[in-house]
């Protein structure tokens, strides 16, 4: 009996794929699954076409058998086999697909699709075990061939005996070692748990004899031992099954199965798409946040199957980022393939397949937001900062995608809002999209920066998350309406009678305010009389795009960028505080020091911003009572 030797290539490719290609050794089991299921499948091809040949689903199956005592795993199909050429040309050169070259010459009839990459997944059974032995029968033949093969060193293949067409594949497992542990792929429960991970819906019965125990016969006390073989698998997955035949409750049951989270999913999305690529979906909104989303920890994606197989556990590229939150499934018999069915080309199908995803995410957000507004509202609640944070990152890519799924709470409505409800009842004199920050409602309610738009009877948006402002910058405008802040320079607002008074003042009084500025130093850029302030003394407002919550924001951030605002300081000219700072300015320049101070103070504690010298502002305050 000659040994034969792989081929060079093959060989190098054979020790990479058990050293590298693959990260998890339980991997081998679900390749030779899906292995001998192509088997299977090729045998009802060939009966579609071959009127002699039918094709009993209740005869073919899989069937897995443990030997601990003799540290062998086998795996036997009732498939297709191969007859000795099939061995060498599918076993004796890596990377070889029987499968692929079966769908080739038949590619033009219909039936199942075979994916199976054979002779390349095959080899992962090297991964735990140090020998390997193949028995083979092919349809139509009455002889059966053994190969088997230790390893990179090469194989052999001789005549064998077996009674019925299929294949049987017998590992002799690993010894343990200090750092592995090759026993549990001889444990009931492993095997059991990996079948159900990778396998539970391979199209055939997965069998293995399960160990029970029971009473015997005729005793109330005593129990015995026993085996019965059982199918593991469920065969058939709820995403190939019509619409019309689940409820909501198989839905929520199959979302708890998959351990997609703890909670229920407000929605599910069932897809099953025909077009230029193929594939079933079941996708959840979630009800809620996972505890660790908002973390580096969270790995977004959705699960990956191909014919029922499982590919990935997490398919990042399936979801953009800012839908991270969706849970589920994908499977698709279009996607191609390569080494191992760990490792997907990321091809046109892929990009397909996400792009639809994403539209039908989106889809469904859309129809909860105009029909039930109430699941739509808990929803955002958990997850529109991630929509925010969409619309901000990639420099405002995906901003056409999302703006119409943001949401802020009315200062008019004290709910949430879209920025179309917005828009829509916006007054006609109305320039701007007038939003308020800060870190709560009640907070942004007190600021006194709000009097003179809500005095208009303008609707203002509060913005309470830290990225909020980011992504309105973003945005930029809305339906042609551009977002102002009620801190911003320019309200956009048409001057009254008492705004040109304000402007008279200003005038009179800019020397005061010249003196003022001076005081404060680098501290502001300007010294303004306001025109916003209808019963507040002082206000700061800013210059330029940088606000001063997002000045906050930033430098709360672990690198602690050293950004400044540039702001104003503005003074209620309509106050009794602005005679005191005139009576000042005229005759002491030390009060007008102290005052000017205090007021900066305590515009930068309107605006939640920390004072420089707690003391001195102590004692300034200690000053004006004395």
């Amino acid at each position: 009996m000659a040994k034969k030797q792989f081929k060079a290539e093959s060989k190098r490719l054979l020790e990479m794929m058990i050293n590298s290609i693959y990260t998890q050794r339980e991997i081998f089991l679900r390749e030779l699954i899906s292995n001998a299921s192509d088997a299977i499948d090729k045998i009802y091809y060939k009966a579609l076409t071959d009127d002699n040949l039918a094709f009993n689903a209740d005869n073919y199956f899989i069937k897995l058998k443990a030997d601990r005592a003799g540290r062998t795993l086998t795996l036997s199909d009732t498939g297709i086999g191969m007859t000795k050429e099939d061995l060498e040309n599918n076993l004796g050169v890596i990377a070889k697909s029987g499968s692929l070259a079966f769908k080739k010459e038949n590619e033009a009839k219909e039936g199942h699709n075979i994916i199976g990459q054979f002779g390349v997944g095959f080899y992962s059974a090297f991964m735990v075990a140090d020998v390997v032995t193949v028995i083979s029968r092919a349809l139509g033949s009455e002889e059966a061939f053994k190969w088997e093969s230790k390893g990179a060193d090469g194989y052999t293949i001789v005549p064998a005996d077996k009674e019925t067409v299929g294949t049987e594949i017998i590992l002799k497992i690993k010894e343990n070692t200090e750092d592995d542990n090759y026993d549990e792929y001889l444990e009931e429960y492993r095997l059991k748990a990996i079948i159900k991970k990778y396998s539970d819906f391979i199209r055939y019965p997965i069998k293995m004899d399960v160990s029970g125990r029971r009473p015997k016969e005729g005793s109330d006390d005593e129990f015995e031992e026993y085996q019965e073989e059982q199918t593991i698998n469920s065969m058939v997955p709820i995403w190939r099954k019509n619409k019309n035949e689940l409820t909501t409750e198989d839905y929520e049951n199959f979302y708890a199965e998959k351990r997609y989270g703890f909670d229920k999913p407000l929605k599910h999305i069932h897809i099953s798409a025909d077009g230029a690529v193929v594939y079933k979906a079941i996708l959840f909104i979630p009800e809620s946040t996972p505890f660790d989303y908002y973390t580096k920890e969270y790995e977004k994606g959705l699960e990956l199957y191909s014919n029922g197989v499982l590919i990935m556990n997490k398919c990042g590229d399936l979801l953009p980022d800012y839908f991270g939150f969706v849970k589920g499934m994908v499977d698709s018999e279009d996607l191609s393939l390569n080494i191992s069915r760990e490792m997907l080309q990321h091809d046109r199908q892929l990009t397909l397949i996400a792009k639809n995803i994403k539209n039908k995410i989106k889809s469904q957000l859309q129809g909860m937001l105009k029909d039930e507004r109430d699941k739509y509202e808990q929803f955002y609640k958990s997850f529109g900062r991630q929509l925010k944070f969409g619309v901000y990152n990639d420099y405002g890519t995906h901003k056409d995608d999302l703006q119409d799924l943001l949401m802020f709470t009315s200062s008019k409505e004290k709910k949430l809002v879209t920025l179309d409800e917005y828009v829509s009842a916006m007054p006609e004199d109305q320039k701007y999209i007038y939003y308020a920050s800060g870190e709560s409602i009640d907070r942004i309610e007190k600021l006194p920066q709000t009097e003179m738009v809500l005095d208009k009877g303008y609707e203002i948006l509060y913005f309470t998350d830290d990225v909020d402002e980011f992504a309105i910058k973003m945005l930029m405008a809305y339906k042609e309406k551009e977002f102002k802040s009620v801190s911003s320079g320019d309200l956009g607002i048409e001057p009254d009678a008492a705004d040109k008074q304000t402007e008279e003042e200003e005038n009179d009084s800019k020397d005061l305010f010249e003196a003022m500025k001076a005081i404060l130093s680098d501290k502001v850029k300007n010294v303004k009389a306001s025109k916003r302030l209808k019963s507040h003394p002082v206000c700061l407002s800013t210059e330029g795009e940088l606000t001063i919550e997002m000045e906050k924001i930033l430098k709360a951030m672990p690198n602690g960028q050293e950004v400044q605002a540039d702001k104003v300081l503005e003074i209620n000219v309509n106050h009794d505080v602005f005679c005191s700072l005139k009576e000042a300015y005229a005759s002491d320049k030390d009060k007008l020091n102290l005052y000017t101070n205090l007021l900066y103070n305590q515009a930068l504690l309107i605006e939640g911003l920390q004072v420089s010298d707690p003391v001195e502002f102590t004692n300034n305050i200690c000053k004006i009572m004395v």
